[in-house]
């Protein structure tokens, strides 16, 4: 049997609002919002303050103030986050010979072979966060297991400021007593859409066979069945780059009508900001995907004169290859926004919107 790898998923804690804490004490301790103005806008991380109130990242901004009225707002400031997650980076790269960055405040690395640290991935990952927090002033979050869907897990389960180690004999009795909606990649929709088929839990979808899930959530059933496994082969690649980002969802039932799959495009749209936002990119290029009942699908997409990253901005990109025409009288199954043409994410844009 080959040896197991050693993972670590380190997350670092409210990243841009702990940046903005740092560099204005008179923002510490108080509940904290980056998020550009004006009412459209979506809050793009929260201070652990905020969160008692119910002030959550990719919230709409107007809603945050009225959970948290004495809510403090500061635009982001990317030009910083860069910088200090080039400092991160830099602390990785001193113990991990592959480190795979998923955003500016997050990255797994394979120490199975490590430069430094000795074979502890536990004590590895407590050097790290120690280096980190003395050359940044912030703190991270780390999970440590034998692949990369349970390291992420373990890096939630204890935040902020936390390090979690999940071994392979622990695995099983935590995964199936696990929610579905708290496994990394099912997000709220697919989660109601399986415990209305009766899965609620990991031992739920363990029950259930690939083939059963695959048929009713086409490829990510299978991926589902793996991860109630604890099951990850996917290795740390450092050079994996973001290429596109997007979001999609699959309906219960198909949308039959323009208006109908409009209507759904917000909820899309904001997810795509939200990921833009933690990779401090955006894109020209906007990408709708629609999958009908019959299984077809098409994709239409739209070069703009800008990069846009705003929700709203994203959602009328993509509204403008929706017309009867594309959908022909078929129902809509599933529908995808995603931002390709990707590139650094600057400061905050002239408003209006490119599209007002």
């Amino acid at each position: 049997m080959s040896t197991p790898r050693k993972i670590i998923h380190v997350d670092m804690d409210a990243f841009y609002a702990s940046v903005e804490r740092r560099d204005d004490a008179r923002l510490r301790g108080r509940p904290l919002a980056v998020a550009w103005g004006g009412r459209r806008s979506v809050v793009l991380t929260a201070s652990y303050e905020a969160r008692p109130f119910g002030v959550r990242s990719a919230m709409p901004l107007y809603r945050a103030l009225e959970r948290c009225p004495d809510l403090l707002v500061v635009p982001p400031r990317f030009d910083a986050y860069r910088e200090v997650s080039a400092q991160i980076r830099a602390v990785f790269a001193r113990y991990a010979p592959l480190v795979e960055p998923l955003s500016l405040d997050e990255a797994y690395l394979d120490v199975t072979a490590p430069l430094r640290g000795g074979p502890s991935a536990t004590r590895i990952a407590g050097a790290i966060r120690a280096e980190i927090r003395a050359e940044t002033g912030l703190t991270a979050t780390a999970g440590v297991s034998v692949n990369k869907f349970l390291a992420k897990l373990a890096s939630g389960m204890n935040k902020p400021d936390g390090l979690t180690v999940l071994l392979p004999q622990e695995v099983d009795g935590l995964l199936a007593s696990l929610p579905v909606g708290d496994f990394h990649g099912i997000g709220p929709a697919t989660a109601a859409k399986l415990t209305a088929r009766g899965i609620h839990t990991g031992a739920d979808l363990r029950a259930a066979s690939p083939e059963q899930l695959s048929a009713q959530f086409g490829k990510k059933g299978e991926h589902f069945w793996r991860i109630a496994h604890g099951l990850d082969d996917r290795p740390v690649d450092p050079d994996r780059p973001h290429k596109s980002i997007g979001a999609e969802e699959t309906y219960g039932d198909d949308l039959r009508s323009v208006d109908a799959v409009l209507t759904r495009l917000p909820v899309l749209a904001e997810a795509v900001e939200r990921r833009l936002a933690r990779a401090g990119l955006a894109g020209r290029t906007v990408v709708l995907k629609l999958k009908f009942s019959d299984r077809a699908i098409v994709t239409r997409r739209v070069t703009l004169p800008a990069p846009v990253h705003l929700a709203p901005d994203l959602a009328r990109a993509a509204a403008r290859s929706l017309t009867p025409e594309l959908l022909s009288g078929r129902g809509v199954r599933l529908a995808g926004i995603t931002a390709a043409g990707l590139c650094g994410l600057g400061e905050r844009p002239a408003q209006p919107g490119l599209f007002d």
